[in-house]
């Protein structure tokens, strides 16, 4: 399973590129830093039926209301809906065109879905959103999907439903107080259905994290906001999935926990016990390089958000890679 999952992720990466000098821009980086986790998620981790949406994807129908029954979700490409499985979120949604080449890598999606990317009418969006293969929930600003994520993994407990919510974020998104706020009301609401996965890549749009505003030490913050949080290296499948697979493993704890109540008084603070593992969200910080597996781009750095090529020379150097990395995969 772990080579199966390295040999998706390099897959990812190299469709990615190909789409990228393709179409003179792309989120390479992004790429080159997730496919792993994704992978891993999906191969591993996650528990989901087959697809139940169309090879080709749909156009766009309309936003959801109850006067429009067409509208529809990407979250079909997930499988059925189901009490016993499970729910993924993806919520960095300019990491679109990574989820796309995924899932065409696994079979959920025709190996042509990419041809109407970001086209008029197309689910296929540069940016994510509800109705995009893959894609549940329009993330909105960065850091809503984890509240919306947040309020589907509860729903689901007072259902009853075994079935666990799983969140795919970027840590540029611990730069927003809503990524903050929803930690604190799962805590609260001991939300121990839902984990999170974050790809921690170390840079954002303008550039690295540690200078336009560092968000670390990332865990120990988690930890105090009341999640169970493990740090592992981000392109290592069996690192990735054991925090998840441990979680899974006690899956049988009582998750009929109700919001604790804290008493407290200016002279005599109270602080509640420490809650067990199952009791809280899971966190797993994966650690990545936002150049794994394509060394050019560190020649960008650091500078890596969006790659469009600055000249021919460049771009021949892209396209002798890709050409490289093809031959090497027959």
């Amino acid at each position: 399973m772990t080579t199966e999952i390295a040999q998706v992720a390099d897959a990812v990466r190299r469709r990615v590129l190909e789409h990228t000098l393709r179409n003179n821009g792309g989120y390479l980086s992004q790429a080159c830093s997730a496919a792993d986790v994704l992978a891993t998620l999906y191969l591993r981790v996650m528990r989901l039926g087959p697809s139940a949406a169309p090879l080709i994807p749909r156009d766009f129908a309309g936003v959801p209301s109850s006067n429009n029954p067409n509208a529809f979700t990407g979250a079909d490409y997930n499988g059925p809906r189901a009490p016993d499985l499970d729910r993924f979120i993806f919520s960095p949604v300019h990491y679109a065109l990574v989820l796309y080449a995924l899932l065409i890598e696994l079979g959920r999606l025709g190996p042509d879905a990419l041809d109407r990317f970001n086209t008029d009418g197309s689910t296929v969006e540069l940016i994510g959103a509800e109705h995009s293969p893959g894609h549940e929930v329009t993330a909105g600003s960065l850091g809503q999907a984890l509240s919306q994520a947040g309020g589907i993994a509860l729903a689901r407990r007072l259902r009853g439903e075994t079935g666990r919510v799983w969140v795919f974020m970027s840590d540029g998104e611990f730069q927003e107080g809503q990524t903050w706020e929803a930690f604190a009301a799962l805590a609260h609401h001991r939300i121990g259905n839902l984990g999170v996965y974050i790809d921690a890549n170390a840079q954002q749009c303008d550039g690295p994290m540690a200078e336009v505003m560092t968000i670390e030490p990332l865990a120990e913050r988690l930890r105090a906001f009341g999640a169970e949080v493990h740090e592992v290296d981000g392109h290592d499948a069996e690192a990735l999935a054991a925090p998840a697979l441990a979680r899974l493993s006690g899956a049988g704890a009582d998750t009929g926990a109700t919001p604790r109540t804290v008493t407290a008084t200016a002279s005599t603070p109270q602080h509640p016990a420490e809650t067990a593992p199952t009791d809280r969200p899971l966190v797993v910080i994966a650690r990545t390089d936002p150049c794994r597996g394509i060394e050019l781009l560190r020649e960008r750095a650091p500078k890596l958000h969006y790659l469009r090529f600055k000249t021919t020379a460049e771009q021949d150097a892209y396209e002798d890679l890709l050409e490289h990395w093809q031959d090497s995969a027959r």
